[in-house]
């Protein structure tokens, strides 16, 4: 599963057109974010990914969690987003 490592200065729409297209390939994608304002911006990234997969019929699910990190030999708290795609198109 490829991980996309969300800061607090990262471009929202350009975060969620990776995870949309990491969506439609792979089907999942973990998105990670240290700190609040990270977290705000991986937020507003996995809602705007939302809108980009709509028009491909596919929809998302995510599952947070904590996750410790090794970041310049510290040990940090990061919020993982586990990412799942599914097709919203009837049979």
């Amino acid at each position: 599963m490829e991980t996309l490592r969300v800061s607090g200065n990262s471009r929202p729409n350009a975060v969620a057109g990776a995870v949309a297209a990491l969506l439609r390939s792979q089907g999942q994608v973990e998105v990670q974010a240290i700190g609040p304002a990270a977290v705000n911006q991986a937020i507003k990234a996995i809602a705007i990914a939302r809108g980009y997969l709509h028009d491909d019929n596919l929809d998302l699910t995510v599952q947070p969690s904590f996750v410790k990190l090794d970041v310049a030999s510290e040990e940090r708290t990061a919020m993982k987003f586990l990412v799942y795609g599914y097709s919203t198109q009837q049979p």
